[in-house]
């Protein structure tokens, strides 16, 4: 891999399907080499539409892509064979086995005959190597499917939700399998999620979209400068929907798990809050400060 200092890079990247309807809208994705690169937004910010079009799964020439130092399109089947990578679901054969799926793609790869078992010990897939796919948990889908991908030994991982709909096993598993894959094999990683609180885990970049745009790029701890001024306070009352009318116009108010979080700028506006309750009969059973994680960080951002 070549010591570059970012693998993907975008400018001014516009797409839509109709006209006057943009999906995309200028933007400059900077994806640094060696990084696990988080590219987070709600459903339908535009995650997928970005990935198809550094993929050419959607055609326009026309956009301003790099990938490995090249420009996409006049590259596009040199650059693709450096790339390993899984958009939505994982396309098997449900009556072949797992090591029968692998022995497929192997050939259309023309990989060696040994790689097959390489990756299965990669992902952790030997002793159900055996096993038909359409018998395989969700999970072993997914490592079977990442493990496709690696056959060819791409530089560069793309991959689009790869935890959606796992358990929490299996969400572990990916996210210690991505882990791995970036700190023993140098492989960069470029995963697309809206499950803040897992990516938060493992990436060391972070790209946040919403509604086409990109609203924030950088590491994590720059993230957390971004917002370095807000504050949340978590409160427990006796009356949450009376207590967020009382302030929501005031204040941006998220149930959490019995709580109300509540995004302030200073420690007076608890005071403030508080006030409010108590001059209107609701019961404060605790108020406490939170350091702002991933998932409030960006509720922030887009809410901005």
């Amino acid at each position: 891999m070549e010591l570059r200092s970012n693998i993907i890079e975008t400018r001014k990247l516009d797409f839509s399907f109709h006209p006057g309807l943009p999906i995309l809208k200028d933007i400059n994705l900077q994806v640094p080499a060696g990084s696990i690169y988080g590219f987070l937004g709600p459903n339908g910010a535009g995650k997928t539409t970005t990935l198809r079009l550094l993929l050419g799964l959607i055609k326009q020439e026309q956009s301003s892509i790099q990938i490995f130092g090249q420009d996409f399109w006049p590259n596009r089947i040199a650059v693709l064979k450096r790339i390993g990578s899984l958009i939505e679901q994982p396309s098997l054969y449900g009556h072949l086995t797992g090591r029968e799926n692998l022995e497929v793609f192997r050939l259309s790869y023309g990989c060696d005959k040994s790689r097959i078992s390489e990756v299965l010990a990669i992902v952790g897939l030997q002793l159900a190597a055996g096993k038909k796919a359409k018998e395989y948990s969700l999970g072993m889908k997914q490592r079977l499917a990442i493990a496709i991908a690696l056959l060819h030994q791409p530089d560069l991982l793309i991959l689009d939700e790869p935890t959606n709909g796992l358990d929490p096993n299996g969400i572990i598993e990916i996210r210690d399998l991505l882990r791995k894959l970036n700190q023993e094999k140098g492989i960069t990683i470029l995963i697309s999620s809206h499950l803040l609180p897992e990516v938060e885990k493992i990436v060391t970049h972070l790209g946040i979209i919403n509604q086409g745009q990109l609203i924030f790029q950088g590491t994590l701890p720059e993230l957390q400068q971004f917002k370095t001024a807000a504050l949340t306070l978590a409160a427990e009352v006796d009356d949450p929907l009376k207590a967020t009318a009382l302030v929501e116009g005031s204040f941006t108010v998220i149930p959490t798990n019995g709580q109300l979080h509540i995004s302030i700028q200073n420690k007076e506006q608890v005071a403030e809050i508080a006030r409010i309750w108590e001059q209107n009969q609701i019961n404060i059973y605790q108020l406490t400060l939170l350091k702002s994680d991933l998932e409030d960080l960006f509720m922030q951002i887009i809410n901005n």
